[in-house]
């Protein structure tokens, strides 16, 4: 594909809803391919397992945004400074040796010894959230179960005081959905740009007045003793604040979605229990919350799969594309909870590999376990073609999953939406 190819379109409801007719047809005419994004930034995707495989691995391409060209910058740094400088210089946007530098400040938090023994802790929080429900009826699992379990783990797991736990907006998390500054939303935008860095600023300062040994704790002392400037450690704040949480909110919607739209599956998830460890693997592999990986750039003008990528340029790959690949999956499309091997990319591979792998795995048996266990005959209490995907250009996810449960005479009939309804 030359660079005056014209870009395949990368958003609207259509393609959030279901990217993946879009995904195979492109893995069919190859793995490299010029895509336009909301923004009206263009880039270079890659798709297909062993593309994507190569791609996350290859020392050629960086990630540190001063490696985008102008045309790139015109577009795609669409958050404005100072929050740009301060704000977006964390483990994402960097590349060795200070993105292992910074990445060992963070490891120890989520090793998976440590992360194993809070176990029974996060099993309590997620009964906890589900004590407060009726035993039948209907709800939004988003708003009063998957956006606020990833959000009570995440704090115990890298110190969040309780009031600042209180304090935190969700809606802050929209900072990383693209809003061009023509855009009629950007004051919006903005605005929680700077709640969100004033938080930040007012953590950082109670943790420097109150310093324990805790996550939070440690990564200020790194700056008090130079290990760290302060521009990275408010960005790896906002790094552990936003990516921390909202990716794994997304990732038990989409999930759920899943087992939603097959019953036979849910059913069999919700009779046997063991099965969730290989079932969460299918799950992320099947769609993953993280669809696309963040920028990354050549050094100069580079062949990447018979394609010529300029300088700068930006090269992203569709980990979504990746998962569905029937080379390397067979019957890619479909749910099979006995798949093994299962070596699907959806915390990423390489260097960038997602360092909250493990403590996402476990936040998903128990979120999906619980539910399950906890509220029978689950399902749909809208038809699926009102729910709405966000528009985050990365991330899939719904951002409202209203659901009905309890006991209903049609269950394990193959009914699931409104009119399966008690």
């Amino acid at each position: 594909m030359s660079p005056s190819s014209e870009p395949v379109e990368l958003y609207g409801p259509e393609y959030k809803r279901n990217p993946y007719p879009l995904y195979a047809e492109l893995r069919e005419r190859g793995p490299v391919h010029r895509v336009r994004f909301p923004s009206g930034v263009c880039a270079w995707l890659v798709t297909g397992y062993d593309a994507a495989h190569q791609a996350l691995t290859d020392p050629r391409l960086g990630k540190h945004h001063s490696r985008g060209n102008a045309a790139w910058r015109a577009r795609a740094s669409i958050m404005p400074e100072p929050q740009h400088s301060q704000l977006q210089v964390h483990l994402l946007h960097q590349d060795p040796p200070r993105h292992t530098a910074l990445r060992r400040l963070i490891t120890d938090a989520f090793a998976p010894q440590r992360v194993e023994s809070l176990r029974p802790r996060f099993q309590a929080m997620a009964d906890a959230l589900l004590d407060g429900l009726p035993d039948s009826g209907g709800t939004d699992l988003v708003e009063l179960f998957a956006a606020r379990f990833p959000f009570q783990v995440l704090a115990e797991v890298i110190g969040l005081p309780e009031e600042f736990a209180d304090r935190f907006d969700r809606d802050w998390g929209k900072v990383v959905q693209p809003v061009g500054p023509e855009d009629p939303g950007r004051p919006a935008y903005e605005a929680r740009l700077r709640g969100l860095q004033r938080y930040i600023a007012d953590l950082v300062r109670h943790k420097r007045a109150e310093c324990g040994e805790d996550l939070l704790s440690r990564l200020v002392a790194a700056r008090d003793a130079d290990r760290l400037g302060q521009e990275e450690l408010d960005s790896m704040v906002f790094q552990l604040l936003v990516a921390g949480q909202e990716p794994v909110t997304n990732q038990i919607t989409t999930a759920l979605v899943t087992l939603l739209r097959h019953p036979a599956r849910l059913a069999e998830l919700a009779a046997r229990p063991e099965l969730l460890p290989r079932a969460v693997e299918e799950l992320l592999r099947h769609d993953s919350a993280f669809e696309l990986t963040t920028w990354r750039f050549f050094a100069e003008d580079t062949e990447l799969h018979g394609t010529r990528i300029p300088a700068g340029d930006s090269v992203i790959v569709s980990l979504s594309a990746a998962n569905r690949d029937s080379r390397q999956f067979p019957d890619a499309d479909a749910l099979h909870f006995d798949r093994t091997p299962n070596p699907h990319l959806a915390f990423g591979h390489g260097i960038h590999f997602c360092p909250g792998a493990t403590l996402a795995r476990i936040e998903l048996r128990i979120a999906l376990g619980t539910l399950l266990r906890r509220l029978p005959d689950l399902r749909l209490a809208v038809p699926e073609d009102e729910l709405e995907w966000t528009p985050a250009v990365l991330a899939r996810g719904v951002g409202r999953l209203p659901v009905s449960y309890g006991s209903c005479p049609y269950a394990g009939s193959g009914v699931n939406g409104p009119d399966a309804a008690c």
